[in-house]
């Protein structure tokens, strides 16, 4: 699957202009938390910032509770991240939604992210940290606004904490916000993909196949109960991606499918090669000629993973629960 010339994944993520402030809080346990992020919402709230905070719904009550405790709940927002954040695919448009429409009611803001929690699995957590690093590209340009990532040090494996602060140019520490000197100007380095499960079903198809590309989706699926509402779902994203495959990666692909974790993957590989590190991940403006397909699958899919290069091609997987 090749797309048109953009940003290389392979590209730094330099340090943002001062427009964009992504700043890593590494916290221990729920003290640590409710001190760090309700002075940041008072810091907020005295400079008359408008605040999202999108955490675990846990999170949320123990927040609000505080908040309103104090009578200091104004001015602040809160969206549960466990069904958006799932994908950290999503979470990227949603962020720019939300700022573009405080922006444009001339409101200066800020956010709280806590999307990293314990219990991601192995995919969903390389993802979010590919998510982390790609939020300084995507928001180099944009109107000026601060976001906190809290990252509980006591719930997370060491090597997380560490990949998060390479993402992470600022950093909140022992109540001093700064420069965080775990912060790395480097080419986004990506895990490889695990192994297939065994049994792993494969099929190869051509251009005018994407039919045969639907009934072995629909096949696997149904065998391992799938719900029929969230395999239409599914089929709209693989007919997608199957087609760019076909247009983009010289005509053919390959897809293989199996189960893994209560999630059904699908896998689809061709020789093309995307160059967007951003692709699906930015909402599409009503006249962008194109884009629109995969930002589509990610808002259908539990989690897309992408890879591609110029010399391997490109490999798109789609994760759907089956439960």
């Amino acid at each position: 699957m090749t797309q048109p010339p953009g940003s290389s994944p392979t590209a730094a993520a330099t340090a943002p202009e001062p427009g964009f402030r992504h700043e890593l809080y590494a916290y221990e346990g729920e003290d640590q938390f409710l001190q760090g992020v309700l002075s940041f919402i008072d810091d907020a709230r005295a400079g008359r910032e408008v605040v999202l905070v999108a955490v675990t719904s846990a999170k949320e009550r123990l927040l609000r509770d505080r908040l309103e405790a104090g009578g200091a709940a104004g001015g602040v927002s809160f969206l549960d991240v466990t069904a958006l954040g799932r994908n950290p695919g999503r979470l990227i448009p949603a962020w720019q939604e939300w700022i573009t429409k405080r922006a444009a009611d001339g409101h200066a803001v800020r956010g709280i992210s806590e999307s990293s929690w314990d219990g991601r699995t192995a995919s969903e957590a390389e993802e979010l940290r590919y998510h982390e690093w790609l939020l300084n590209l995507a928001f180099a340009r944009s109107p000026a606004w601060w976001l906190l990532c809290p990252y509980d040090s006591t719930l997370l494996d060491s090597a997380v904490l560490e990949a998060a602060g390479r993402c992470h140019p600022q950093a909140l520490s022992a109540g001093v916000h700064g420069p965080n000197p775990g912060f790395v100007e480097e080419p986004y380095a990506f895990a490889e993909l695990g192994a297939p499960c065994d049994p792993a079903q494969e099929l190869a198809f051509r251009t005018g196949e994407l039919a045969a590309v639907r009934a072995k989706v629909t096949a696997c699926a149904t065998e391992h109960g799938m719900d029929p509402t969230r395999l239409q779902e599914l089929l709209i994203a693989a007919t997608e991606v199957a087609s760019n495959s076909t247009k983009y990666g010289g005509g053919r692909g390959t897809l293989r499918s199996w189960v893994e974790d209560g999630t059904l993957v699908c896998e689809f590989h061709d020789s093309g090669h995307i160059q967007d590190p951003l692709i699906g991940r930015v909402r599409p403006t009503i006249d962008q000629n194109g884009g629109r397909g995969m930002w589509l699958v990610h808002q259908l899919c539990d989690l897309v993973q992408i890879r591609s290069t110029a010399q391997g091609g490109t490999t798109v997987r789609l994760h759907t629960a089956l439960d």
